[in-house]
This record gives structure tokens, C-alpha cells and sequence, in this order.
């Protein structure tokens, strides 16, 4: 069994919070300015906490929902989408028995009628889950824990790594199979191995979670003990031989092309030919793997942990999965353990987490209702235009760098011009016939899910790459930059204010979507990005004084952020955020050279006591407006490679002129760095 990798590429930039949304305050906007007076704080100086100056009114009436541990400008834009989203599913569980068989509207309103049926899945016990279990405990060795992972028709959780079909980093056009490491249930490695008491506190969470699960499927408590002990010292092991978050962001060091029999001689546990053939990829001549000191570990541990330990790893992971499938007692424990981890204090409402499951499960399936409803032809080329003008600005500024030979110039430029572009939603959407859904069973429903993605993913291997593939669902309130397809995304989600008003003037706009667009095609030259050439192959294109020029000043912003402290004692990591810091720094600087160009600029003329610049601003803080709780900042930092978004409104403002004069800030004001001290790259 394999799980798509794609959405968990190392080459995927998204610009926020992937599904981190849920409580209900209406969007903040007063129709034809842009944005709402009431967000600003006129007590705090703009010249020495912006973040506070343009964001405080809206922290004081938007406190964090008793159901998050974060609250943001991105939760407050997916509130209002899951207000039409959520009368999309409601319809189609209605119309469901009357929709013919086998259509999107009969599979989306079966799928969502049977996640929130409580009732008949409290009534079902354990009874849908248990012939799954019951192929877990057949296993009696080796071979035999080597066939579960290579049946395609299971849905494991995740356990032991994660693999899929991908393009090739270093030939983009051919697609690949690629082996990743995974199998952890904590956010990454670091919470296994930190020693300070947040963690060990975790730990402690963790492991009352798992005793409590393992004895609610019926094994007494001596044995419940055992089990758990016996999953955390396996992802301990996992943990210990996995690489940093921060080290997972290079591409070049994740990057180790075997042959079929090289990888089978290092990982001989893996029995990679029977996975391979089981998967219909018995062709495969050559795999990737990103990181084979992981797999060494792992195919050792096939060997010598004993299978009773094994299985009970994996009988955790796939019931872990499936929470929400089972009667109502595991996800108490679920949310029990989360409370821990995000400082949450009432769990989300179930329509609102069964919203985004059948979000996860039939994207494009929903995501063709959702459009119908919620996303207009004017909008999709108003944006297209917004892009066209901001790449036009990133070429003149490539164009205009002083530490930049001609040589790189031309293949950037190059690059530029050849990223394709994606709005809105895909031109062509998923085709699901061959999935089954039912209104019997959300637990059949969720695997049957499972698998036919997995199948689907499998497919591509041999086919020509399909470049107009989607990473992200139409109601989703994001945007990304694929590398290796070198394209930028933007859902109809985030086509929305804050990030995009039609009804607002263009320093708002600008300021707003108009930096996610340069944010996006920034990722195309950041630390990452930049290693990618215009096709999308990771190649060095670059001259080798021009690498070293770049790497000085990313440097630049990783000491910056760096000395970001959102609590006491805790750091930014600037190198598990540099990739998102440049591209901010990077997607300001292009947006507000694409709003000079504008006649709002060009005449100077006030909106509410506001210049065109200092609303531009204003437009940019907006998407920040955030608070989370200590808990969740702990987490975030460990695991998010975006830095908390005080310091994304803050940061890349310190680093501008054009910001400085807006407001007037000078010497001694504290977003004022002195000219030494300044990043500066495009």
C-alpha cells in the first residue's frame, strides 16, 4: 500500500495554513474601501509595531475560537466558504437518492450523508473496521508484513513511510516512483527527541492515548500497555533516523535515484520487487528515495522487531486514521490528546470536520458544485490580469538587480515567462467512476476513498505528465508554487477578501492578492525554487558567483527572522522558514512595483485619510491578522515552514524604503533597520 506523496513534495510552497480554519465571525469589510477601520489600532505607532497598528482593533474582536488553538484572516475567509460549502453538502445528502447512481452529486451527498450519520456508525461498533484489523493479525512474519505494504487495496494510515508516483526532480516530463520517510503520528522528530517539558509532556498525552485506544478495541490493560510502549518505541526509532524539517528542504540532499535492485540491496526488508509488481509498477526500472538512511533503518527494523510489536504499530496507525468512523468514544480520545498538542478547548463541530473530509475524499467531485455556486468568469480573469501585470514587474525588476550576471538573468527571465499559471479551478476535472460510495458505511466510504486515490496516483507511471494536475481543491483558502511543474496555483477559495475584493481600489488589491501572486512566483527563486530550471527539473542554472551573491542575502533574512521570539524562550527557525520569508520579502517587493505602475499611484489621492502606499500596506497586513495560542505557536514552530504572522506582516516591511516612507518612520523607530542590517534581493 502507498500513499500519495504529492501533496507532501518537498518542492510544494503553499503560501499559509493548509485547513486551519473553523469558527464563525462574518468577513470584516466595508464594501468599496477594501477593508474595515475598525481592524486598526490608532494607538500603536505604524513606525514601531505595524503588525499591532494595523491589527489590533480586529484582535480585540475576533479572540480565537474555543475550538482552535489559531485564528486568522485565512480561518475567517474559510468560515465564509464553509457557510456555501456546507449548504452544498446538505442539498446533496438530500438529493442523493434521487441522483442516478454513480453520478459526482449521488457520491458527494452519499459521502457526506454517511460521515454524519453518529448514530448508525455509534450502532456499527467496530464492525466495518474489523476485517481490516483482522488482516493485520493474520500476519505471522515477515513475508507477510511485506505483502500487507504492497497490497494497493489497503489503507494503512500511513504507517511505515510514505511513497507514490511523481515526477522526477531531475526530469520533470517522466514520472517516477518515490519513497519518502514517514510513519510518525507526533508532527515530526522533534517531539520525540526534545527533552524540554512541553514535549515530555506530549509524550506523556500520547502515551494515555494510546493505552486508552488499544483497551476501547478490547485489549485488557496489561496487554493495552504493552502495545503502546511497543508504537512508541518503534517511531522512536522511525524519529531517530529521520531528518530534520529544516533538512528536508533540499531538494538536491532528498534526491537518490536506485536501481530497482540497488535500492532492493540496501532495503532488502522492503521486498521493493513484489511492492513494485503488486502495484502494477513491476516495469519500474529505477526508484527515488529521499532519504535512505530512514529506509536502511527501516528495513533493519522489519527484520528484528518482533511482529506482535509490528502489528500493533500498524493496527494503530490505520485505526488512528479513521477516528471519525468509529463510535464516538475514539475521537473523545482523539480530541483529548489534540488539546494537548493545540491548547483547543471544544472540539470542532462535526459537520465542519466532516465538510473537509469530503473535501479531502472527492475534491474535485465537491469542487465542481462548489464553483457552480461560488466562483464567477469575471473573477477568474481579473486575476489572470493581476498576474500578467505582476510578472511583467518580477521581469523588470530581474532585470534591474545589480548583483545578477546576464547569464542568470536570461535563464531566470526564462523561467519567469514559462510559468504556467492555474485559477480558479482545473480545466479538467478528476474522473471518479470507478469509485464506489455508499450511504451504508463512512468508514467503507472513507477507505474505498483511500484506495482509489492510491490506485489513481499509481496510474500515472508510464504516462506523459499531466501538467494540469491539481494539488489543491477549489474551496481552499491557499495558493502554491510547484516546482518541478513550475505553475502557481489559486484556488477559487482564496479569490475572496480579504486577499482579493472587486470592490476595492488597487493599492488594497495589490497589497492583498497581489503580494500571494508575488509570493507565489517568488517560491520560484527562492532558496528551493531557484534550484529548479524554467521545465521544472532540479538543475543549477546559475553561475556560481551568482549562487553565492544569492545565498548572502537569503542569509541576510534568515538572521532576521532568527531573532523573531513569539514567546519567552522560543526562536524562530530561520531555516525551516526561508523559503516562505524570501518569498514574502519577494512577493511585497513585485507587488508594490505592479501598483506604481496603476493610476491610483500615479495620482496620489487620499482614501480615508490614507495615501495609495499606506493603504497598499494596510492591504498587505490584512492577511496576517492572526493570534494563536502558546501551545499551538509551540507546534507551529517546530513543525510550520512559515513563520508566525506577526512577524510575516512585520518582517519583510523592516526591509523597505518605500514602507519607511509611507509612514514617515525614522532613525530609532523599531521597524526601521539600519541600512546595514537590510535584506535586499529583488
Amino acid at each position: 500500500m502507498t500513499t500519495s506523496i504529492l501533496t507532501r513534495r518537498l518542492a510544494l510552497a503553499a503560501l499559509g495554513f493548509i485547513g486551519c480554519a473553523w469558527a464563525t465571525p462574518a468577513l470584516a469589510q466595508t464594501a468599496g474601501t477594501g477593508f474595515d477601520m475598525a481592524n486598526l489600532d490608532p494607538t500603536a505607532s505604524p513606525c514601531d509595531n505595524f503588525f499591532q497598528y494595523a491589527s489590533g482593533g480586529w484582535l480585540k474582536s475576533n479572540p480565537i475560537p474555543a475550538t482552535d488553538g489559531y485564528w486568522g484572516s485565512f480561518d475567517v475567509l474559510a468560515e465564509h466558504n464553509y457557510a456555501t460549502m456546507r449548504s452544498i453538502l446538505e442539498e446533496s445528502a438530500r438529493k442523493a437518492p434521487t441522483a442516478a447512481k454513480g453520478t459526482n452529486a449521488q457520491k458527494v451527498g452519499d459521502f457526506y450523508a454517511s460521515a454524519m450519520d453518529s448514530a448508525a456508525i455509534n450502532a456499527a461498533g467496530l464492525k466495518y473496521l474489523r476485517p481490516h484489523l483482522a488482516r493485520i493479525d493474520a500476519v505471522t512474519d515477515l513475508a507477510g508484513m511485506q505483502r500487507l505494504l504492497a497490497d494497493p487495496n489497503l489503507a494503512l494510515g500511513g504507517a511505515w513511510f510514505s511513497s507514490g508516483v511523481g515526477q522526477d526532480d531531475k526530469n520533470s516530463a517522466k514520472y517516477a516512483m518515490q519513497f519518502y520517510q514517514g510513519g510518525l503520528t507526533l508532527p515530526n522528530r522533534d517531539y520525540y527527541t526534545n527533552q524540554d517539558a512541553q514535549s515530555k509532556r506530549i509524550r506523556a498525552a500520547y502515551q494515555t492515548y494510546l493505552v486508552n485506544v488499544f483497551k476501547m478495541l478490547g485489549e485488557p490493560q496489561a496487554t493495552a500497555t504493552a502495545h503502546a510502549a511497543a508504537v512508541q518505541r518503534i517511531e522512536m526509532r522511525l524519529a531517530n533516523a529521520s531528518k530534520r524539517p529544516e533538512d528536508l528542504r533540499d531538494p538536491v540532499a532528498n534526491y537518490h535515484k536506485l536501481t530497482v535492485a540497488q535500492a532492493t540491496a540496501q532495503f532488502p526488508n522492503l521486498n521493493l520487487p513484489l511492492l513494485l509488481k503488486t502495484e502494477g509498477l513491476g516495469a519500474a526500472t529505477d526508484v527515488i528515495v529521499g532519504q535512505p538512511a530512514f529506509f536502511k533503518e527501516l528495513s533493519a527494523m522489519l527484520k528484528a522487531e518482533p511482529m506482535a510489536d509490528q502489528k500493533a504499530y500498524v493496527r494503530w496507525h490505520l485505526v488512528n486514521s479513521l477516528m471519525d468512523a468509529l463510535p464516538a468514544a475514539y475521537g473523545q480520545e482523539q480530541f483529548a490528546f489534540q488539546q494537548v498538542l493545540s491548547g483547543a478547548k471544544i472540539r470542532k463541530p462535526r459537520w465542519k470536520r466532516m465538510m473537509l473530509s469530503t473535501d479531502g475524499a472527492l475534491g474535485e467531485a465537491f469542487g465542481q458544485l462548489y464553483v457552480d455556486r461560488a466562483f464567477s468568469p469575471e473573477a477568474k480573469a481579473r486575476a489572470k490580469q493581476m498576474i500578467e501585470n505582476l510578472r511583467v514587474a518580477y521581469g523588470e525588476r530581474i532585470q534591474a538587480t545589480d548583483w545578477m550576471s546576464a547569464a542568470t538573468k536570461t535563464e531566470a527571465l526564462k523561467k519567469l515567462n514559462a510559468f504556467a499559471v492555474k485559477i480558479g479551478y482545473p480545466d479538467k476535472w478528476k474522473d471518479y467512476s470507478a469509485l464506489t460510495i455508499g450511504r451504508e458505511s463512512y468508514l467503507n466510504n472513507l477507505l474505498a476513498a483511500r484506495v482509489w486515490e492510491n490506485k489513481y496516483n499509481l496510474r500515472k507511471f508510464g504516462k506523459p505528465v499531466d501538467r494540469g494536475e491539481w494539488l489543491m481543491t477549489p474551496p481552499t483558502v491557499n495558493a502554491y508554487y510547484m516546482s518541478s511543474m513550475n505553475d502557481i496555483t489559486f484556488p477559487a477559495g482564496i479569490l475572496q477578501p480579504p486577499f482579493y475584493d472587486p470592490k476595492a481600489d488597487d493599492a488594497v488589491n495589490y497589497g492583498g492578492i497581489g503580494a500571494v501572486i508575488g509570493h507565489e512566483m517568488t517560491h520560484g527563486f527562492d532558496d528551493q525554487g531557484r534550484q529548479y530550471d524554467a521545465q521544472g527539473n532540479l538543475r543549477d542554472w546559475w553561475t556560481k558567483e551568482d549562487g553565492e551573491r544569492f545565498n548572502a542575502r537569503a542569509a541576510v533574512v534568515g538572521k532576521q527572522f532568527d531573532a523573531f521570539t513569539p514567546l519567552d524562550s522560543v526562536h524562530v527557525n530561520g531555516k525551516l522558514t526561508m523559503g516562505e520569508n524570501l518569498a514574502d520579502l519577494g512577493g511585497l517587493t513585485i507587488a508594490y512595483a505592479a501598483f506604481e505602475k496603476t493610476p491610483q499611484a500615479k495620482g496620489h489621492a487620499k482614501i480615508d485619510g490614507f495615501t495609495p502606499e499606506q493603504r497598499f500596506f494596510l492591504g498587505w497586513a490584512q492577511v496576517w491578522h492572526s493570534s494563536a495560542r502558546p501551545e499551538t505557536v509551540r507546534q507551529l514552530i517546530q513543525v510550520d515552514p512559515h513563520a508566525p504572522d506577526q512577524f510575516r506582516t512585520i518582517g519583510p516591511l523592516q526591509n523597505m524604503p518605500e514602507f519607511y516612507q509611507a509612514f514617515g518612520c525614522q532613525d530609532g523607530n523599531k521597524m526601521m533597520r539600519a541600512q546595514a542590517d537590510r535584506a535586499k534581493i529583488w
